[in-house]
């Protein structure tokens, strides 16, 4: 086959006329994840991106956002779960007022509508396809927009974290894609900078944080920044296996801001209360939400959440110097 007869990568037209969908990406070179196709459910171009739907026969429906699978219906849960309740359950106190950044299939939103004490739940997403797609195919996923406590702001998400007021939100989950493209901005330091002023002290950030696999020299790059951006507070990198992902695991980073009237000593260390340790979950794990029909935990646990902060040794030692906790 010649160059020019190949299909586009990062698009629906990847999909080979045997009924396979293949992955590829330059994120995890030389490999791919291969899917077989019983029916292409929705096939769209938004203002930003490719967007795909097919129901495959292993994983259940799967969405595609540039040719990268986002989410199925089969292992979505692993995901969803942890980067919502490994930082919600790490808060010293219970958390109010939450934001997601990206996010759109609602994943994130139905995770955090378990907790009753949740006042308001904001989503910056700068897509409007992704929920209404979201909608339409993986009711039970975006069943969070459903939530009386949800805003949904289609917006550009950096312009509404640099917007709000500093301090306003206990926790900002972070759901972007891989740091190509439009996402790339989603993973430098101006960003990150506004995430810090918009989470109040004691608060935390989580973001989505790459394959050690795959990607650690990213993910040292992302934390070094981190460290610097959260001085005085603590970063930690936890883990979830999830196999429609690349290399079947992906991490979350937690940044943890400085308690308030922390400062530096002569030595350039933080004076004061001493960082929040993620790897310690402080909050009862949540339960289920019949009102939006949300069943019991799926992946989630107290000894999950511990046990997702233990770093493979080839792991610990390459990240030593950018973790607070080892």
């Amino acid at each position: 086959m010649s160059n020019s007869s190949k299909p586009a990568p990062g698009t629906a037209d990847q999909m080979i006329e045997a009924g396979w969908y293949t992955e590829l990406s330059p994120m995890w070179p030389g490999q791919g994840l291969t899917l077989k196709i019983k029916d292409i459910l929705h096939r769209a171009k938004s203002d930003f991106q490719d967007v795909c739907v097919f129901e495959s026969e292993s994983m259940g429906t799967v969405l595609l956002l540039d040719g990268v699978i986002q989410c199925t219906d089969k292992d979505e849960f692993s995901y969803q779960e942890m980067i919502a309740h490994v930082p919600m359950c790490s808060l010293e106190r219970p958390a109010k007022k939450v934001l997601v950044v990206g996010g759109g299939d609602g994943g994130v939103l139905r995770e955090l509508a378990r907790y009753p004490h949740v006042e308001e739940i904001h989503m910056a997403e700068i897509d409007k396809m992704v929920p209404e797609v979201s909608k339409r195919f993986f009711p039970e996923m975006a069943v969070g927009f459903s939530d009386p406590r949800v805003t949904l702001h289609i917006c550009d998400g950096i312009k509404y974290v640099e917007d709000s007021p500093a301090d306003s939100y206990d926790l900002i989950v972070v759901d972007s894609s891989d740091p190509v493209g439009p996402a790339e901005v989603l993973f430098e330091k101006p960003f990150f900078e506004a995430l810090h002023r918009a989470v109040r002290p004691g608060g935390i950030v989580c973001t989505q944080a790459e394959s050690l696999w795959l990607h650690l020299d990213i993910i040292k790059a992302l934390a070094t920044m981190c460290k610097e951006v959260f001085r005085g507070g603590s970063v930690s990198y936890a883990t979830t296996t999830i196999p429609t992902y690349p290399s079947g695991q992906i991490g979350m980073l937690v940044c943890a801001k400085a308690h308030a009237g922390e400062r530096e000593g002569e030595d350039g260390k933080a004076e004061g209360a001493a960082p929040l340790d993620p790897r310690t979950p402080r909050q009862p794990e949540p339960g289920p939400l019949p009102a939006l029909g949300v069943g019991e935990l799926k992946y989630y646990s107290h000894e999950v959440h511990s046990a997702a902060f233990v770093l493979p040794l080839f792991a610990k030692r390459a990240l030593a110097d950018c973790l607070t906790f080892q």
